[in-house]
């Protein structure tokens, strides 16, 4: 019965300093944005890319990806990349939603930004801002210890299944936790019965993997694929739709455990825009996605191109708030 009590408390912290810390952030959004007006209106003229998270992960990665291919190919004259962590991206997203009708901003987003609005009930969501597109998807690998005396997914979900606190479980992020309760609903595993370590990263949830502190992981396949080739970990499962190529893991649903959720990556601009400068930016994401420096960045990262726009894009947001929210939920948060 404390549950919800310990929850909306929670949510209201996070309210108070994410409201706290956007109102400093909001003078390096608008300081960005007033520099790029500088220099024209138009986005081919000049454009800033927030990442809402430090540099060297991976919306940061996006954002940089972006700004190479737009300069490498003339798109955008003056790109510039800003970095805006906190919160799980929300910090970024609510100086976005105060940015309304400044066409010169984009905002990287994606599974783990919708997750965070839900997780600390932030006052910003993607319902404030321009959602413009989803531009790929990267899959979670299940992966143990080349030692791990689990040799197949359904030999990890039985023994996890006979005593759920015995196997932790680790992962580099809140999307990896979401992919772990997904996983033990399939199994018939009461999500709040599991041990999860949370890590700080990918590399942090491999460390644990391999000291011995977790006996699973899920995380990125980007993130692990360099430990699964070199044999220090065994990757029992690709959590994809279907199996992806020139990939030789099996998918979780090829072994009778229907998860799916993917880690897909969006761009958003602020609110109140007119329908040509929306326009403008949509057509600057596609002119962006079909240069050479991008469809190298899609390779190098092992991303899966899914774009989503317009009104499926809508859809697609709305039935991943309802699910990731339900995952909540089964988490007790």
């Amino acid at each position: 019965m404390t549950q919800p009590a310990k929850s909306s408390a929670r949510r209201n912290v996070f309210r108070i300093i994410g409201g706290a810390i956007a109102v400093s952030a909001i003078g390096v959004a608008t300081f960005g944005s007033i520099s790029s007006a500088a220099l024209g209106s138009d986005v081919h003229s000049s454009l800033t890319i927030i990442a809402p998270a430090a540099a060297g992960g991976g919306w940061d990665t996006v954002a940089r990806e972006m700004q190479q291919a737009q300069r490498a190919n003339g798109l955008s004259a003056n790109v510039q990349v800003v970095n805006m962590p906190g919160a799980g991206g929300t910090i970024a997203l609510g100086n976005l939603s105060l940015l309304e009708g400044q066409a010169n901003t984009m905002l990287v987003g994606g599974t783990g930004l919708l997750a965070a609005t839900i997780q600390y009930g932030s006052a910003a969501t993607l319902d404030d801002v321009t959602s413009l597109a989803v531009v790929f998807e990267e899959y979670d690998v299940i992966v143990v210890p080349a030692d791990s005396p689990y040799e197949t997914l359904d030999d990890l979900v039985e023994a996890w299944r006979a005593d759920p606190k015995s196997i932790p479980w680790t992962g580099g992020g809140s999307f990896d936790q979401l992919v772990v309760t997904d996983l033990a609903l399939a199994a018939g595993i009461e999500p709040v019965d599991t041990t999860y370590i949370s890590s700080d990263g990918g590399g942090e949830a491999v460390a644990a993997l391999l000291n011995g502190t977790a006996q699973a992981a899920t995380g990125g396949y980007p993130d692990n694929v360099d430990q699964i080739e070199s044999g220090r970990l065994r990757a029992l499962a690709i959590v994809a739709e279907e199996p992806i190529e020139g990939v030789d893991i099996p998918t979780a649903r090829e072994q009778g455990y229907d998860i799916t959720l993917a880690n897909w990556r969006m761009l958003a601009a602020p609110a109140g825009l007119t329908d040509e400068e929306t326009e403008g930016l949509s057509d600057l994401v596609a002119d962006t996605l079909a240069t050479p420096e991008w469809a190298e960045a899609v390779e190098r990262y092992h991303w899966s191109e899914q774009v989503i726009t317009g009104d499926d894009l809508d859809a697609f947001l709305a039935e991943e708030h309802d699910r990731i929210a339900r995952l909540y939920e089964e988490m007790g948060q």
